[in-house]
């Protein structure tokens, strides 16, 4: 029961974050759209907002686990983990930008639409890539956790035990 509810806490702060991040986005795109137009306005605004969600997750969402990661590297992976939120999240704006000038004109409608389509992927991925109990001791064991073969919670086995089990000749 602590798990679950240790786990809706993160989904809970983390949607909060996520706000906070609508926010620094939808801030971005209105103060960038009359300069460098809306569609980079919009694509520069992730990268604000996505900065400002890795920085509060890392302390706030999963304050105690993931710290053991080099910040840049942590935010890094972040960025690299949402790629697919990113895809969710400014494929749902474009298209409404392309489909309705309602959200041309109020770009916030499609970013608001946006978050919420990118959002649980983001919590996902976040919580199993990038804020973890363990670091990743190598490329193969980040590829391992990433497709679920590993737990990323779970202390990595020695050597002399995969050896012993057979996992590695």
């Amino acid at each position: 029961m602590s798990d679950r509810k240790s786990s809706f806490m993160r989904l809970f702060r983390f949607a909060v974050v996520g706000s906070l991040g609508f926010l620094g986005d939808t801030g971005t795109v209105y103060g960038l759209r009359n300069i460098i137009g809306l569609n980079a306005a919009t694509l520069a605004a992730y990268f604000v907002a996505a900065s400002l969600n890795w920085a509060i997750n890392r302390f706030w969402t999963f304050g105690d686990v993931g710290r053991h990661d080099h910040p840049v590297l942590q935010w890094l992976r972040f960025l690299s983990a949402n790629s697919f939120g990113f895809l969710l999240n400014r494929g749902t704006v474009y298209t409404l930008f392309f489909l309705s000038p309602f959200c041309v004109h109020h770009p916030v409608v499609a970013l608001a639409a946006g978050a919420l389509a990118g959002m649980t992927a983001n919590f996902k991925l976040s919580e199993r890539l990038v804020f973890r109990e363990r670091a990743p001791k190598s490329v193969m064991d980040l590829a391992e956790i990433s497709a679920g073969m590993a737990d990323a919670d779970l202390p990595q086995p020695l050597e002399d035990e995969t050896s012993s089990s057979g996992r590695h000749p």
